[in-house]
């Protein structure tokens, strides 16, 4: 079972952990917000390599890690042997007794069918559990984005079909209501971020998040490419300090009806 995320297979597990650490880092204060007790049941939806799951267990919840990743599913299982991890599909999965929460941080907006993803959720949740959540929110990336696809129109290259899902905070909410949710907060946010370990800048940052756009096109016209992006994105996102992403993320918590 998968995600249906081109290109994440090849999101790299041990990048993941070393380049692009900040996604967990950033996500520790979403596990305060999950509040996990001990002996409750904890599903990770998205779990990655497992280090949010290993610290909602840390608090003493029994937890499930669930990705898309074989790969990642691999490192978790490999890192935190006493922790269960498996690979599954976030659009249509199914447990075998009903959890007191949901967790996802960073994944949500990979999963391009949301209201499936919420249907499993709520089907996977006792009545009164909680959904404890961050994804990515409208205008997520939004700068890099824009340079991408200029670079990709100049070159005379048809525009890629991107691979996120990055929804407003009404449009969430309103998902979330209609699959049998009441939400109890919801915040909206910017959130700068270095790209500390993107020495390409904005056209690293491609290959990283958005690489099947790389797919089919001529050896020597990538790095071309890469450099109109980086041109392009330099005015909005370039510091002395180096490169940023434009991150915006939607944060919220919601109770199973």
């Amino acid at each position: 079972m998968r995600y249906d995320t081109p290109g994440l297979e090849r999101w790299n597990s041990r990048v993941h952990d070393s380049s692009f650490g900040y996604v967990s880092t950033q996500g520790e204060p979403l596990v305060d917000l999950l509040d996990p007790q001990p002996g409750e049941r904890v599903l990770d939806l998205g779990c990655g390599t497992g280090v949010l799951t290993a610290q909602i267990a840390f608090r003493g919840a029994e937890v499930l890690g669930i990705d898309g990743s074989g790969a990642m599913i691999e490192k978790a299982l490999a890192q935190y042997p006493g922790i269960t991890f498996i690979v599954g599909d976030a659009h249509d999965f199914t447990v075998a007794r009903p959890y007191d929460a949901v967790f996802s941080n960073a994944a949500l907006h990979w999963m391009n069918r949301p209201d499936a993803v919420i249907a499993s959720v709520r089907e996977a949740l006792l009545p009164g559990g909680r959904f404890v959540a961050e994804m990515g929110g409208a205008g997520n990336c939004a700068e890099l984005t824009t340079a991408m696809l200029t670079a990709w129109r100049e070159y005379g290259l048809r525009e890629p079909e991107l691979p996120w899902y990055f929804p407003s905070p009404a449009e969430y909410a309103r998902r979330l209501e209609a699959e049998g949710f009441v939400v109890r907060l919801l915040e909206y946010f910017d959130r700068p971020t270095p790209l500390e370990e993107c020495p390409g800048g904005a056209g690293d940052w491609v290959r990283m998040f958005a690489p099947s756009a790389l797919d089919g096109l001529a050896p020597d016209l990538v790095e071309p490419l890469l450099q109109r992006v980086n041109e392009l994105a330099a005015p909005a996102l370039r510091r002395e300090s180096g490169w940023m992403a434009d991150y915006v993320r939607l944060r919220f918590a919601a109770v199973r009806r």
